[in-house]
């Protein structure tokens, strides 16, 4: 399991002469097994730095450590494998293959780690029954509901059983009923399965299902909550 830490973690982003800084020298750390909740005003660093927890950015300084490999240090082809093996990722929009049924889009990413397809197809049903949509296995993304997606997207990020799950804005797109119930999936994630969660949100629901909230005020941790 994961132990994140970061130490004055900096991020600038270049517009031809315009400076944007995101990230202002960020310090925090979250234990094995945590499920967090990172909260701020919107332009405050909150998917600046989700983005570079998952993999999918870099930081301009500073250090980003998951299990005690500093990401900084990691290759393009080691940040592949990051992503791949060790994180999964849940986005606001959902972020399916239109194309695909959501047992298809379940298997991609295991298609991509190269794993065979008795595999695949025995953790495609495993994650279907896990989410509830075992019926909706040969469904395609715009013949289900948006609460549906959201959960075929959360299988998705399992596929491949990474220790840490990041999920940005996952309620957002949803009612507050199945908003509620997406949260409820992730509680049930990180105390059956004991997945670290950190999640990025507005959604102030978020406290009731988290071990801890921390606040994010331009580009720095300023507060944080039991």
């Amino acid at each position: 399991m994961p132990e994140i830490l970061t130490k004055d973690l900096i991020k600038v982003y270049r517009t031809g002469k315009a400076e944007v800084i995101a990230l202002r020298g960020l310090d925090l750390r979250i234990a094995d097994g945590e499920l967090v909740a990172i909260r701020g005003p919107s332009g405050c660093g909150k998917t600046t730095f989700l983005n570079i927890l998952g993999g999918i950015d870099r930081p301009t300084a500073g250090r980003i450590e998951v299990n005690g490999s500093n990401l900084v240090d990691l290759s393009e082809g080691g940040l592949v494998q990051y992503r791949l093996r060790q994180t999964g990722f849940v986005f606001q929009f959902f972020n399916l293959v239109p194309t695909l049924t959501a047992e298809e889009n379940i298997e991609l990413p295991m298609r991509l780690a190269s794993k065979d397809g008795v595999a695949r197809k025995a953790r495609t049903k495993e994650l279907l029954d896990l989410v509830g949509l075992a019926q909706r296995a040969r469904h395609r993304p715009d013949e289900l509901s948006g609460g549906e997606q959201q959960r075929i997207a959360i299988a998705v990020a399992l596929a491949n059983d990474p220790p840490l799950l990041l999920a940005d804005e996952p309620t957002g797109e949803l009612d507050t009923k199945t908003g509620q119930e997406i949260l409820n999936l992730f509680q049930r994630l990180n105390r059956d399965l004991k997945k670290t969660i950190v999640v990025v949100t507005h959604d102030a629901r978020v406290a009731g299902i988290a071990s801890r909230v921390l606040d994010i005020r331009d580009g720095k941790i300023v507060e944080a909550a039991a």
